[in-house]
């Protein structure tokens, strides 16, 4: 009973994480609509979220777990999320936020097949087809033969770096966690993104009001509470069972943009999303079970 209660607790730590992820997006979006340059952005998130997990892990008396044991290779994979970030400040000035998180998605497909051709990972037809489907709910969504797009190229190209980033990052942080902390790899993002922004800011740096400084600030938080949350369900179940529910940005997100830009899905949207949901629960699903029957020899070797 206790723990099916603390699997609960877990999913509903995660589900909290995610949404306080679309908060942080939402709200990058309209500080995106600013005069501010994308790294400058990124300075305020990277010291928001630095000092939010050193609090943390100092309360918990972890602080050595903020620590690289390898800073070389954790240098290399901070390098990718910052690019994933710029990218991502990037997309939402030019798509919406239900598409964007369309878009994001196929990054679980990416990830499979870099998996198959870097890590030598098991591949299967039914994995194949799911990919396929992915995919090609994305070209559904973008209703190319609709002669209404809802975006524009640069949003599009960014949306697809950003998912390459991620992607190439998740297969280099599968190498790192087996020496890393999660908090470890969150934090050396983080001064990642300060120290790029700082030096951008020294260049040049634009002046900001005390209500952008707010929503900046927010935006940091948000950022901060989601991962801590993201955390703390990972240490109470497996991460492959949090995963299925980042799904539930799409509708989060769909509700933020209605609420505050007035931004309706299109159908063919909707029928793209629920391709690319579909493909991306599987391919989970069939890495769960993989994971499952791994354990299970593991702990009643013939």
């Amino acid at each position: 009973m206790n723990a099916r209660r603390s699997n609960i607790e877990a999913i509903g730590l995660a589900i909290a994480g995610f949404t306080f992820w679309v908060l942080t997006d939402s709200t990058m979006k309209v500080v995106g609509r600013s005069h501010l340059s994308p790294l400058e952005i990124l300075f305020f998130l990277g010291v928001v979220m630095c000092a939010s997990l050193a609090a943390w892990t100092g309360l918990h008396g972890n602080v050595k777990t903020l620590r690289p044991r390898q800073p070389g290779r954790q240098f290399v994979r901070s390098c990718l999320d910052l690019g994933n970030n710029l990218c991502v400040v990037i997309a939402l000035r030019h798509v919406s936020l239900t598409l964007f998180y369309i878009l994001v998605f196929t990054s679980p497909m990416v990830i499979t097949v870099l998996a198959v051709l870097v890590l030598r990972e098991h591949r299967e037809k039914s994995k194949i087809l799911a990919i396929i489907a992915g995919f090609g709910g994305v070209v559904i969504a973008l209703d190319p033969w609709g002669g209404n797009t809802p975006g524009d190229w640069i949003g599009y190209l960014a949306c697809m770096t950003c998912v390459a980033c991620f992607s190439v990052n998740m297969i280099w942080s599968r190498v790192l966690t087996q020496t890393e902390s999660p908090e470890s790899l969150a934090f050396f993002s983080g001064m990642m993104m300060t120290v790029s922004g700082g030096i951008a800011m020294l260049v040049h740096a634009e002046p900001i009001g005390g209500r952008l400084l707010g929503q900046l600030v927010m935006m940091g938080v948000f950022c901060a509470a989601g991962t801590l949350c993201f955390y703390t369900a990972v240490k109470h179940t497996s991460a492959s069972n949090v995963s299925q529910y980042h799904y539930t940005q799409l509708l989060t997100g769909a509700v933020v943009s209605y609420v505050m830009w007035r931004e309706l899905p299109t159908v063919w949207m909707v029928a793209g999303s629920v391709l690319i949901v579909g493909s991306g629960l599987y391919i989970a699903w069939t890495a769960a079970r993989v994971g499952k029957k791994e354990d299970e020899v593991f702990e009643h070797p013939v």
